[in-house]
């Protein structure tokens, strides 16, 4: 589990106040470096193959993810705090 912290706070704290995507953008602009954003847009895409029922081989395929990475995504989708399955049904909700 991730330790809570102050910190941690204000930064989801922070990514909760943002109203729409050009706020969610200049954040991560700013916050992240390119391939730190595109590497967490990649997981989040496994985790939705995943849960769609893909296999590794197409999911590795689709996002160039490595294998590592994937089997990673795998177990916090199967095994994790249950982050990926609430974020994706909302997000797949819209």
């Amino acid at each position: 589990m991730l330790p809570k912290s102050k910190d941690k706070d204000f930064l989801f704290e922070t990514i909760l106040s943002l109203k729409n995507l050009d706020n969610c953008y200049a954040l991560f602009e700013d916050l992240c470096t390119i391939k730190e954003v595109e590497a967490m847009a990649g997981r989040l895409q496994a985790a939705q193959m995943l849960i769609d029922g893909k296999t590794y081989e197409q999911v590795i395929q689709a996002t160039n993810i490595s294998s590592a990475t994937l089997s990673r995504v795998s177990k916090c989708v199967h095994y994790g705090a249950g982050g990926y399955q609430e974020f994706l049904s909302k997000t797949n909700e819209k």
